[in-house]
């Protein structure tokens, strides 16, 4: 068997850097640093490198973070994006990005015609003919198309080498050249003011995309050998070099020039260097050739790699897009669909507002990876271990301020930008359905804020005492796949001012058979539970009695962070075949100081609009108050939105007047949503049968509850809870405690 060395195959660190570089210092470099050096003076542009690198190094840093954690494969900060937040969003923002690459293709062909200046000024003034710049540019894009096309990455790379050499050779001669004003002028820079700062924000704009060239390098991590190490090296090299490179070229400009020909001349740096009527084109051309050539290797990889997540709705279209050459995978036909689209921009000639969207993308982009460094500090999940570590605080930084600047530049455009990248996420999601949600990242740190939680709550059970009292209610059910009754009740409970937990009873012992056989049940649960757009928590418990699985219940803590406080039981009033266990097991409930309430579920289709009955009784002292707050926070829930709550009361003949007069100034005071004419006190005696006043009452009732106390239980059993058959469902309740409205 022979034995491939794949070490061998791939780019290493040199053209990271190189192709990061190369678009750091580019056309805006060139063409509009010294006009920002005029404009705010050398502080007020150092203040443009500062902020402008609060997103960058964060940025670069977090690149360099992720890489060295997971292995990048092609696309570079898509398949960064997409394998942190899920492919759905990862294709909304890699789609984006893509466009912004392709178009700064066009950017920078269009840049580099204002290389040849000289050239048309000089046919203004011979021949009176102004030329348009796409007599240059068209060409140009034409020969960049074909060379890419033809030779790939490969001729890219080793053209980027040439051009890189021909910029810094410039960058020399323009460090080396000496002006009268830098002679005879007062050139402290420490003397000079900030000033201009009305327009810094206008300034920053026109420069920011000089920044956007950090993470062209990422774009090649599928063509690396070792994407961790060439990634963060090349990224975090080129970046600090540029920035350190930036400062002392805007330090020249300071010295070199006065404010006015700073701004009035858009190659001053040519005014400037040793022979810079020719070094200072060649080095623009290069600058703008090289950033040309790296976007044109990134844009085409980028959507590459889209399509091979077939995020596109088009199945032929990602199979055209993904298809690469054979055995490079060269992304020939990603390549064409960029080279169609930068062809479009530059025959149009004038990019500048496309350029400031471009920029709010690559803002996108980059406070995108920085949130994804700072929610895996956060989440701290044991599996992120980067071998090159950022601060949580860098990254939290470059998020903060990717947002800030991109409303600070144009608010328009940045609510723009947010409004595309909305559409194209629903589009993709309507498209894969089955993609929906977040992953892990997002978890990660759900978990740690709940963890963070649990614990303060836990520390603050002392002040429980003093808190409004809300249900956390928990059911144990054998009959989940018979009836949906305990399910639904739990999902009203908890859909606004409670918390309910619904387990599933598998009675048995536990083993690796039983065990699936959960996580199975689980799974329905949780389908079952998203269709229901319910707010529940589900779960199983595997248990050999059904005393036991209550006995391990109520001693655990509650999962919403509070006690569970209340316990609620189900039976058939038809077949009340479990009714016994259910009493059994209420002594056991209530030594752990729960309410309890008994489900008596029927088969009778709910009719919401029949209204939520509470019957008080002379004996519901304690439960009168618990019934009512139920029946206010069943009635939260958008399915009873059409009903309202009924009083009943039951009392003796000269206690009815007082009896309506305590309920009233109850519902008044405890501000319910209850009318005094749904208000009604019945006369009884002690011969009343009140089971026989409930039934006529509320035989139409959506939902009854009705008070019971334990001792009952002792005397007459499960005739508690008989004689309500032909009722609907019925939810008989015992607190332990007697509730205060507030």
């Amino acid at each position: 068997m022979v034995k491939i060395n794949n070490q061998k195959q791939g780019f290493g660190t040199a053209p990271v850097f190189f192709t990061a570089i190369s678009t750091i210092l580019g056309a805006i470099l060139f063409l509009r640093f010294g006009f920002a050096t005029g404009t705010l003076g050398f502080w007020g542009v150092m203040l443009i490198i500062l902020l402008g690198h609060m997103i960058t190094i964060p940025t670069a840093m977090a690149i360099s973070e992720i890489a060295t954690n997971q292995r990048v494969e092609g696309g570079g900060e898509y398949f960064i994006i997409s394998r942190s937040f899920g492919l759905n969003i990862g294709a909304t923002i890699g789609i984006a990005l893509f466009m912004s690459q392709a178009i700064s293709v066009a950017f920078y062909v269009i840049a580099f015609t204002e290389a040849f200046e000289p050239l048309f000024n000089y046919v203004t003034d011979k021949y009176n003919v102004i030329l348009p710049r796409q007599v240059i540019s068209i060409p140009a894009m034409g020969l960049l198309s074909l060379l890419i096309l033809k030779k790939g990455a490969n001729i890219g790379v080793k053209a980027l080498y040439v051009v890189v050499i021909i910029l810094f050779i410039s960058l020399t001669f323009f460090f080396l050249g000496k002006t009268d004003f830098s002679l005879t002028a007062d050139t402290s820079i420490f003397a000079q003011p900030l000033k201009g700062l009305d327009n810094f924000f206008i300034v920053f704009a026109i420069c920011f995309p000089a920044f956007t060239g950090i993470t062209a390098g990422v774009g090649l991590s599928g063509d690396l050998r070792n994407p961790g190490k060439s990634i963060s090296r090349g990224t975090l090299s080129a970046t600090i070099a540029g920035m350190i490179i930036y400062v002392f070229i805007v330090w020249k400009m300071a010295t070199s020039a006065s404010p006015d020909d700073l701004t009035e001349h858009q190659l001053i740096m040519s005014r400037i260097a040793i022979y810079g009527f020719l070094v200072i084109p060649l080095g623009l051309a290069a600058s703008t050739i090289s950033s040309a050539i790296g976007s044109y290797m990134v844009g085409p990889r980028t959507l590459q790699a889209l399509g091979k997540d077939k995020s596109f709705p088009f199945k032929r279209l990602n199979t055209f897009i993904a298809k690469g050459k054979p055995v490079t995978n060269e992304p020939f036909n990603a390549s064409m669909v960029t080279c169609i689209i930068a062809f479009i921009f530059v025959a149009l000639g004038n990019v500048n507002a496309v350029a400031e969207i471009i920029s709010m993308f690559f803002m996108v982009t980059y406070g995108a990876l920085c949130l994804i460094s700072f929610l895996n500090h956060f989440g701290a999940d044991p599996s992120y271990r980067p071998r090159f570590k950022s601060k949580w605080t860098l990254s939290l930084l470059g998020f903060v301020m990717s947002v800030w600047l991109m409303f600070k530049i144009n608010w328009i455009y940045a609510l723009l930008a947010v409004v595309i990248m909305v559409l194209i996420y629903f589009i993709i999601t309507k498209y894969h359905k089955e993609r929906q949600g977040l992953e892990t990242i997002f978890r990660s740190a759900i978990f740690q804020i709940n963890r963070n939680l649990q614990v303060y709550l836990q520390k603050q059970k002392s002040l429980s005492h003093k808190l409004p009292w809300r249900p956390s209610a928990v059911c144990v059910s054998q009959s989940t796949f018979q009836r949906e009754n305990a399910f639904n009740l739990l999902n009203w409970i908890s859909y606004k001012h409670g918390f309910g937990t619904y387990i599933h009873l598998i009675k048995d012992y536990f083993s690796k058979a039983t065990d699936e056989k959960s996580k199975e049940i689980l799974e329905i649960l949780i389908g079952k539970s998203d269709k229901k757009n319910s707010h529940l928590y589900s779960d199983t418990i595997i248990s050999p009695s059904y005393t036991s699985a209550i006995a391990q219940i109520i001693q655990l803590p509650g999962i919403s962070g509070m006690e569970n406080n209340m316990v609620i039981f189900e039976f058939d009033k038809q077949e009340p075949n479990n009714l016994g266990q259910i009493i059994e097991n209420i002594p056991l409930v209530r030594a752990g100081k729960n309410d309890v309430c008994v489900l008596g579920s029927s088969y009778h289709k709910m009719d919401f609009k029949n209204d939520i009955h509470v019957w008080i009784k002379r004996s519901d002292i304690i439960n009168a108050n618990l019934m009512i707050l139920l029946s206010y926070i069943i009635l939260g829930h958008p399915d009873w939105k059409k009903s309202s709550i009924k009083i009943f009361d039951v009392c003796n003949k000269p206690d009815v007047e007082a009896t309506r007069e305590n309920i009233l100034n109850l519902i008044q005071t405890g501000r319910l949503p209850i009318s005094s004419k749904n208000v009604e006190v019945i006369e009884a005696d002690e011969e009343t049968n009140v089971k026989d006043i409930i039934n006529l009452h509320s035989a139409d009732a959506a939902l009854t509850l009705i008070g019971f106390r334990v001792g009952q239980l002792k005397s007459v059993g499960e005739n508690v809870f008989k004689g309500y058959e032909k009722m609907g469902d019925v939810l008989f309740v015992n607190a332990h405690a007697q509730k205060e409205i507030r």
